[in-house]
């Protein structure tokens, strides 16, 4: 009997500061099991700040941050325990340059999840092929193109088999024709049932792939619902106006 919480992430009344600068603003979400997320909005609306407080990466001021029934609050060993169960994929690839694509999606099982090195390397083969790269698993970060390595940073990430994903802009620093390849690889990750908030302005990503469309600027959720309504009727004239700049 599975009696992990519904809730894969619950934000109550959440408010942080970057010193004078209040950029999250008693923000409230809940996100079930299972549930796709996509969180747009403009640069410096406290988009990727929000993700990056799931993961304590960000330390929120008050408020509280539920991730998968563990409360985060400065217990490093809570911290630990949901980062343990959360994967994140950065706008930048962040692979360490000297491991090749194999020992950069192992390394994480062998150190923090105590895997034996055979079976962590099979199973970073198993998502490097769920990535479509498995023939570049003895090759370097450098050898890769942009795309390439953000999927093997994606592979990267569920090589520790995370119960949520987080992106945060995924796609902003590929050239055009990568991203394709890599929002096809989300696309597939979201059939699987994985639990996922992603940072985004690819609406064409939202649309497929969403359960739920967040707009949201000047630090607060000012618009959520499902991607039809949200994309052909929105209800803010702030979100009118952002689609409007980013839908052509």
């Amino acid at each position: 009997m599975d009696v992990a919480p519904a809730l894969a992430v619950e934000m109550v009344d959440v408010n942080k500061w970057f010193g004078s600068f209040h950029v999250l603003r008693d923000v409230n979400l809940a996100v079930r099991r299972g549930e796709r997320i996509v969180i747009c909005g403009p640069s410096g609306s406290g988009k990727s700040t929000l993700i990056r407080c799931i993961n304590r990466l960000e330390a929120h001021q008050s408020g509280r941050i539920i991730v998968d029934g563990v409360e985060l609050t400065d217990d490093m060993r809570q911290i630990e325990k949901v980062r343990s169960e959360v994967g994140m994929c950065f706008q930048h690839f962040n692979l360490f340059p000297h491991l090749t694509i194999l020992e950069n999606c192992t390394l994480a099982p062998i150190w923090v999840r105590q895997m034996p090195k055979r079976a962590a390397e099979e199973l970073a083969m198993h998502f490097l092929t769920k990535v479509r790269i498995p023939d570049q698993a003895h090759k370097y970060p450098g050898q890769l193109s942009g795309g390439q390595q953000q999927r093997v940073a994606i592979a990267r990430a569920l090589c520790m088999r995370p119960r949520i994903m987080l992106f945060d802009e995924p796609t902003s620093a590929l050239d055009p024709e990568m991203v394709k390849e890599v929002l096809e690889t989300m696309v597939e990750l979201a059939a699987d049932g994985m639990t996922m908030l992603c940072v985004t302005h690819e609406m064409g990503f939202a649309r497929q792939v969403a359960d739920r469309v967040i707009f949201m600027d000047e630090g607060q959720i000012v618009e959520m619902n499902a991607p039809e309504p949200f994309f052909s009727r929105p209800q803010h004239e702030r979100t009118k106006a952002f689609l409007s700049q980013i839908l052509h």
